[in-house]
């Protein structure tokens, strides 16, 4: 395979992959939905070879489970497995947003402020897919300027395995638990307090999603028939 020809199937490879993960990530792929190579080939316009290796990339990942060997889907949900997944969250972004406060400058802020009234607007056009996308930018946004790469890929690597459920539990619910926190992080930004910061993310994390969450979890618990005797 000649230089040129072998680049545009990594770059193919690639865009497949992060397509995928994008997808997941937003919610676009609901938990327990089987995702078929020929399915995925068939709506991206690729062969099946590229779409084989980001699935096995996403299985990798965390995001994706095997059901057979052309068949994967994203895991089904646990109460302690998601208690896990918010303690990784608050850990890892309040760390984040400290190390970033320092670096954030007005254009930075300006830009937060955008994105979280996009989030509000999403939420009222009932755009879930959408509100999901742009919570995750607003987050995202906040952490760039003081995080490594590492870190970055750290806290995706926990939106993966957050995002698809997040979405179902937010559409199942009739009222959701939406508590805006974004609005206390802007202030602490401005304050330059980063203790008021950390507390800002953390309550995001903890009484947004973690209450959404667990509530979704618990009334399905509650709502399957015990076998009786």
């Amino acid at each position: 395979m000649a230089i040129e020809e072998r680049k545009a199937e990594e770059s193919r490879k690639q865009r497949v992959y992060r397509t995928l993960r994008a997808r997941i990530m937003s919610g676009a792929v609901a938990p327990g939905l089987a995702i078929t190579i020929n399915g995925v080939a068939d709506d991206l316009g690729v062969s099946a070879m590229p779409v084989r290796e980001a699935l096995h990339r996403l299985v990798a990942d965390g995001a994706l489970e095997y059901l057979d060997n052309r068949r994967v889907r994203v895991p089904e949900m646990t109460l302690s497995k998601f208690e896990e997944i918010i303690a990784a969250r608050t850990a890892l972004e309040t760390l984040a947003a400290m190390r970033a406060l320092p670096h954030i400058d007005k254009a930075r802020l300006e830009r937060l402020q955008v994105i979280d009234a996009e989030i509000d607007q999403a939420y009222g056009a009932d755009d879930l897919l959408r509100s999901t996308e742009l919570n995750f930018l607003f987050h995202r946004t906040l952490y760039e300027p003081g995080a490594s790469g590492v870190l970055l890929e750290l806290i995706e690597s926990v939106w993966l395995r957050l995002g698809p459920f997040m979405r179902l539990a937010t559409a199942k619910l009739e009222e959701s638990y939406r508590i805006d926190r974004h609005a206390e992080a802007m202030d602490a930004i401005r304050a330059n307090d980063m203790q008021a910061l950390a507390k800002a993310i953390e309550a995001d994390i903890q009484d947004g999603v973690g209450h959404l969450g667990r509530h979704f979890l618990r009334e399905e618990a509650s709502s399957v028939p015990r076998a009786t005797s």
